[in-house]
């Protein structure tokens, strides 16, 4: 395999998570020094391990500090982390406006705190790469005859926190691309993840490749990202999806 982050220093966010730890697991086997910044882990940076709040801005502030002591830089950050209320997936009309508040700042202004600030350290550098973790239903509408059988529905929140994402990914983009530092997005399709039944069998007969994505479909498109193969890739929004976006 072909070391494309030899050496690299990269802070993932919720890497503990479905998709986080084969985020981590793929930048490792991609020769990068993978750090898993979650709120679930123990601090200690030899195993690569932080303990971080993303929704704490002086525990983010802490961990970069602690980052830069021990490397002298970061090459690589990974918006990773979904933090949400034990509400989540309440039906639209019935979202506390508390809740929907709560849930942007934990996810969208969590997003923007980090990013501010692990650009403060790849600024003087003039190198960096940041990949943002969004989703297809940041880029399109939802189709709600998935959940029809059992009941569901999909957060109202999160297409419009994705939907700012991908947006605010852009605007870094343009403003910090004479400065070397490169800001893109991964968006997702539906991962499986023990879904009801009858959401995985309409998901699966609508999208062009005939199944849910797997973490390990999502994570190589991470490591593009975050490696020099990208080096003229800013601003852009990969969508991982098996197709659903195209039809």
């Amino acid at each position: 395999m072909k070391m494309v982050l030899s050496e690299k220093i990269i802070v993932v966010t919720g890497g503990s998570g479905l998709i986080g730890k084969e985020i981590v697991a793929d930048i490792i086997r991609k020769g990068g020094i993978a750090i898993n910044a979650d709120i679930e882990v123990e601090t200690n940076l030899n195993s690569g391990t932080l303990n971080l709040n993303i929704s704490d801005d002086s525990s983010v502030q802490y961990g970069i500090d602690l980052i830069g002591k021990e490397f002298g830089r970061i090459d690589g950050w990974v918006n990773n982390a979904y933090p949400r209320t034990k509400d989540w997936g309440t039906r639209f009309e019935d979202v506390p406006a508390e809740s929907w508040r709560t849930n942007v700042d934990l996810q969208l202004n969590s997003c923007f705190i980090c990013c501010q600030k692990v650009l403060k350290v790849m600024e003087p550098l003039k190198r960096g790469s940041i990949v943002n973790i969004a989703s297809i239903y940041g880029v399109v509408g939802n189709d709600f005859t998935l959940y029809e059988e059992y009941g569901g529905t999909s957060p109202a929140a999160y297409s419009a926190i994705k939907g700012g994402v991908i947006n605010f990914t852009r605007y870094i983009a343009s403003y910090y691309g004479r400065k070397g530092i490169r800001v893109n997005c991964v968006s997702p399709g539906g991962i499986i993840d023990q879904q009801h039944s009858s959401f995985i069998q309409k998901y699966e007969s609508r999208v062009p490749m005939g199944r849910l994505g797997k973490p390990d479909d999502i994570a190589p498109a991470v490591s593009f990202l975050l490696s020099d193969e990208s080096k003229y890739i800013t601003g852009h929004n990969l969508i991982v999806d098996g197709g659903w976006t195209c039809i």
